[in-house]
């Protein structure tokens, strides 16, 4: 397995497999992958079973996070508790984030 990732290629094999998300790190206590939203784009996602913590690698947008809302940017990280509503929104630059799972994200 793996021990070092470069953002630079864990962008790439997203974009060739065509998805939003792309998981490149699974283990028992943890998973990890990367994530993009286009410019105007709709998050889709809804509340997780797992603890989560995102890396804003690029982008700017606006981020809900239960009843709190905060404008994030690259350099940012947010925290999200297991099962909390949370989404991005008013996406004004292509978002590129590194999302973190604990324990691994349930399939």
């Amino acid at each position: 397995m793996p021990q070092l990732f470069h953002i630079d290629d864990l962008s790439r094999q997203r974009a060739r497999k065509g998805k939003a998300y792309f998981e490149f790190l699974r283990v028992p206590a943890m998973s990890a992958g990367v994530y993009a939203l286009p410019k105007g784009g709709t998050d889709p996602q809804k509340p997780h079973r797992e603890d989560e913590m995102y890396y804003v690698v690029r982008g700017v947008a606006r981020m809900q996070n239960g009843s709190e809302h905060y404008e994030v940017r690259a350099g940012s990280v947010i925290f999200v508790e297991a099962r909390v509503e949370h989404r991005f929104y008013d996406i004004r630059e292509e978002l590129e984030l590194i999302v973190f799972f604990a324990p691994s994200e349930r399939e």
